[in-house]
């Protein structure tokens, strides 16, 4: 009795959290792939091969973690989804390990913007689940299984045409909730403004350094160390810069908007007078490689109607003007530059817009809803 309880608990919690994670991931697809490319980056799994993937990858395994919770739920194909699971989490598990002990990615996109995790946080959710996956190993014929075979199918088939159908929706308009500081309604102004100036505890952070005598043996050393007991005047020792780290100490606020600048092609920053305009929308098109020509031509009218009523616009990229002459941008196009990564954070759409009203967000538009 207590076995059989201690296995469907594991059961419920481990099917639910497949199918949250899922269904969270599932609403920004494109977002997911963004991290799995920081993950095949050759900088953590030298795996540069997969990235073009990315989101197919992202895509298909939404998906499958999804089914893969409502098959265990409904106590379908049992042998089968626990092999699936097991694989899965061994497989994450690794990856959130890698990047914890290696300070690599800081957040493993677990379940997406809605949730962060630091690394650790991830490793630690990875080594719990597994500890519950390997419960339903030992239980494996006490899992719930009671759903009648048609009905269970039939809910597989829903949930298989959901995410089909939800994929699609959030893959050519944009996610149907969006969790950045760049939602719609919150104020980049606000979002930017530092810790001291809201009379916050900002986090501490500290450096440490890795230490190497001349006969190569190293040892680790806190910033406060080597500066308190002079390590600079020891000749012997030497910094290794690639292997020195900056970890968190404390706690505190971080403001959620950062990294967040407009310059000129002359290197102006212009940043303050964009975000003290009444009104002005913002087309970002991030990188001019991975751009959608498609979505240009949706773009295009938008803008020259904004001209017509004297509406103020700038395209924000992180690639060259002249990428865009293909498609139809002149010299009195308005450019700005701004960091690639921000970007992408702003809207998940290559081009898209985002409108502000003195710095606020109020409305955003993914190139296929760009507004005639």
């Amino acid at each position: 009795m207590l076995k059989t309880a201690i296995v469907r608990i594991s059961q419920l919690f481990v099917g639910g959290l497949f199918i949250f994670s899922g269904l969270v991931k599932m609403n920004d697809p494109v977002g997911f792939s963004f991290k799995l490319e920081e993950y095949f980056s050759e900088e953590v799994l030298n795996m540069p091969i997969f990235e073009p993937f990315a989101l197919p990858i992202s895509i298909l395994l939404v998906a499958v973690e999804v089914l893969l919770g409502l098959a265990l739920l409904l106590g379908l194909w049992k042998r089968m989804v626990l092999i699936l699971l097991s694989a899965m989490i061994g497989f994450f598990t690794f990856l959130t390990f890698w990047s914890a002990y290696y300070n690599q990615v800081t957040d493993c996109g677990c379940f997406g913007d809605a949730i962060p995790l630091t690394p650790w946080e991830s490793f630690s959710k990875d080594v719990v689940l597994s500890i519950l996956i390997l419960i339903l190993w030992w239980g494996e014929k006490q899992i719930f299984d009671k759903v009648p075979k048609f009905a269970s199918i039939v809910v597989m088939v829903i949930g298989l045409g959901f995410s089909i159908l939800f994929t699609y929706q959030v893959m050519n308009h944009l996610p149907a909730k969006d969790f950045r500081p760049y939602a719609e309604g919150l104020s980049i102004i606000e979002g930017m403004k530092s810790a001291e100036e809201l009379g916050l505890e900002p986090p501490r952070y500290e450096v440490i350094y890795t230490m190497q005598n001349e006969t190569g043996s190293r040892k680790e050393i806190k910033s406060t160390v080597y500066i308190s007991e002079k390590w600079w005047e020891k000749k012997e020792w030497t910094i290794v810069s690639e292997l020195s780290k900056t970890i968190k100490v404390a706690e505190g606020y971080e403001p959620p908007v950062h990294d967040f600048g407009i310059m000129t092609e002359r290197n102006n920053d212009i940043t303050d007078s964009i975000l003290a305009l009444d009104e002005v929308w913002l087309l970002v098109a991030y990188n001019h490689s991975k751009t959608s020509e498609k979505g240009w031509a949706h773009v295009m009218p938008t803008m020259e109607n904004l001209a017509t009523q004297g509406i103020p616009y700038i395209v924000l990229t992180a690639s060259n003007i002249s990428d865009f002459a293909a498609y139809g941008v002149t010299e009195q196009t308005p450019f700005g530059f701004t960091d690639e990564t921000t970007l992408k954070t702003m809207v998940r759409s290559n081009p898209g817009w985002v409108i502000l009203k003195e710095g606020t967000v109020i409305k955003k538009h993914h190139h296929n809803d760009s507004p005639k």
